[in-house]
This record gives C-alpha cells, structure tokens and sequence, in this order.
C-alpha cells in the first residue's frame, strides 16, 4: 500500500458500500414489520462488521461503514434532524435515455433542531471494530438549500433565510463537537449542490427564482466554515464534489470553472474529492485555484458503469491533473459511492465493486507507493 498515514490517503473510497443481500431483506422486512428494531441492528452490525474487514483486506487506509444504517446517503441527516420535510424540487435527474424526473429536497417545515446524534453512534461502532481509519460521511450543509432555493423553508418559521442558516450551523457544529469527543479523526462533506451550480441551465434556474449563482457559491463557501468553526485540531476535512448518483444517473454537468478559485481557496477543508470520471465533470485547469494546503482526490473510476477503466489511462489522467496540484497532493478515488441510493437497479455488483477498489489500490501502489 502506499506509504501515507494519514488522511486524505492516496488510494479512497466515498462511503457508499453495496448492501449484502441479507441486510436489504432485512431492511424490507423491518418496514414491513417482520422483524424487530434489535434484530434488523444485529443484521446491519454484521454487514459493517464484513464491510469493515472487505475494505481492510484490500488495504485501504481508511474505512467506512459502507453508509449501511441510511436509506440513502443523506437520508441519515434528514431522518436524525427534527423539523424536516420532502417537497419537489426544479432539479431532476437523467441518464443517456433521457429525463428520469424530478428529485425530492429537504426542506424546513418548521423550526431545525437536532435532538440526538446524527452521525456519532455510527462513528462509535466503527470506531470499535476498525483497525484502519474510521472515515465519517455526511451531507454537506449547502445541499440543505440549494436545490430549493427560497422553498427551502416554510416562511411562517423562517422569514429570513439567514435565521435558516444559523439554526444549520448550530447543529452541524455539535455534531462535530461530538463527534470529536468520541474520537473521530476524519470527516466527510458530501456536496452536490455546488457541482450543479456549475451547469449553465440550472445556473439560469436559480437566477430565475431571485437568486444569485455566485453569491450563493460564496455564501455556501462561508456556510460550511461557519459549521466548521471549532472542529478539533485533529480532524482531517474532506469535501466530495458529485452531480448526483441515483443508480447510474445524475443532475448535471459542466466544469468546475464557474466556482473554483472562490471555493477552492475560501472554504477551510483539507482535501476535496473530485468527480472526473466522464466530459460532464470538464478538465482539469481549474484545479490550478487549489491552494499549496489543500489536496485533491481525484474520482477518476465510475461507480455509474461495471466497465472497468485502463489503468494506464488513469495513469495519464493523474499525469494530466499533476499540471496543475504537485502529485504528491493528488489521490485517486471512484467519483462516487457505490450505492448513494440503495435498492434494486444498482449498475454495479459487489464483484464490480471489489474489481474497482483493487484498481485503485494497484494504480495508487504504482503512483505513489
């Protein structure tokens, strides 16, 4: 394996595991009231348990918890935040036959609060069974707003959005306090809001509903480090960009042009993890905005297909990107997780999975190692 200790490690993954058959039963059954809540734990306990010892076989440097107790990789937010609700958005989703429809959004139905761990009890018990380091998922705080705009609240609760953001702020922060508390060295924000303000179309949607597309980029940039005020000292921040990922699908495209030297150099984050895996994600010129402190993963492997990419293109591409940030600040990654959006129709299996990881690792080895 390469020769880094700490995170960002050169060889990543985003979080998202394929579910085991038995813990996808098991889930249906505990929604259909066939099992109770302790035995659907037990089940989801053992499948992160495999998961945990899948990811170390392989040798990666930091493990997740495959995202296995969510629904959905931003669903374990919205489910632990009281005062959230789901109402359609103007953003939908498409793949190479066309639109696939319009994607639910959270919005604040009445006033935010967080009553109990979002993510913490997750740390704890990967934490425990983890030889490598526990990396925790979360989704970023833009993508609580952005894919609503001014929807985004119930105005009877929150005349002004900024009372919104404060209440956000409030509860990312204890939970990063918490999560610090419990040991947890290596965070990750999940953002797709600002990928798709990339997108000339939506770019034109969001100045339709009264909002700026750059002034939201900068009030984002400010928004996560106003949740990140005070983390601890030791904990590495890492921050991954994606159009979306529904089973194969996503939301847009475009490069990264339109926000790079203002998120790159203002958000206060160590790593981003990039999606570059298809043209929708650009080229690589706006990384030249990344400052000396910040590294760059770079998601050069689809988890949207089972085609297995060149080793020696990935090679090329990481050459490509190294113009731009010294390839000792790069890494490689898939550009997603491998199953965001849990269920039936994933294009990738578990075999899929463990071919991709291996890639990396192997690609990663002769890069760095």
């Amino acid at each position: 394996m390469t020769d880094r200790k700490t995170p960002p490690f050169h060889a990543e993954h985003i979080g998202s595991l394929q579910r085991p058959a038995e813990l996808a039963q098991g889930a249906r059954d505990f929604r259909d009231g066939k099992i109770d809540d302790a035995e659907f734990r037990a089940l989801q306990d053992q499948a992160i348990k495999d998961a945990v010892a899948f990811q170390e076989g392989l040798g990666l440097g930091a493990v997740t918890d495959g995202e296995f107790r969510r629904r959905g990789w931003s669903a374990g937010f919205i489910d632990a935040v009281e005062g959230f609700g789901l109402r359609d958005g103007t953003l939908g989703f498409q793949d190479e036959s066309g639109d696939l429809g319009i994607a639910q959004s959270p919005y604040a139905k009445e006033r935010i609060r967080r009553t109990r761990p979002i993510v913490v009890d997750d740390f704890r018990f990967l934490k425990d069974i983890a030889t490598a380091i526990p990396k925790v998922t979360i989704p970023s705080p833009p993508v609580m707003h952005f894919f609503l705009g001014p929807l985004a609240v119930d105005a009877e609760f929150y005349p002004d959005m900024e009372g919104y953001f404060a209440d956000l702020t409030a509860i990312y922060r204890a939970e990063i306090a918490e999560l610090g508390d419990a040991g947890c060295t290596y965070l990750q924000f999940d953002e797709t809001a600002l990928p798709c303000n990339c997108d000339h179309t939506v770019r034109a949607d969001v100045s339709a509903r009264g909002e700026d597309p750059d002034q939201l980029t900068a009030r984002y940039a400010a928004l996560v480090n106003e949740a990140l005020a005070g983390r601890p000292d030791d904990m590495t921040v890492g921050m991954h960009f994606c159009r979306g990922n529904l089973k194969g699908a996503w939301m847009a495209e475009g490069g990264y042009e339109p926000i790079a030297e203002m998120f790159f150099n203002k958000v206060n984050v160590d790593a981003f993890f990039m999606e570059y895996d298809t043209p929708r994600a650009g080229d690589f010129e706006p990384l030249r905005f990344v400052p000396a402190d910040k590294s760059v993963i770079l998601g050069l492997v689809s988890t949207k297909t089972p085609e297995l990419e060149s080793p020696d293109d990935l090679k090329r591409r990481i050459d490509e990107a190294a113009i731009h940030v010294p390839l000792e600040r790069l890494g490689l990654s898939p550009q997603c997780g491998f199953a965001s959006a849990p269920g039936s129709g994933q294009p990738i299996t578990h075999d899929d999975e463990r071919r991709k990881l291996e890639l990396i690792i192997k690609v990663a080895d002769d890069v760095w190692g």
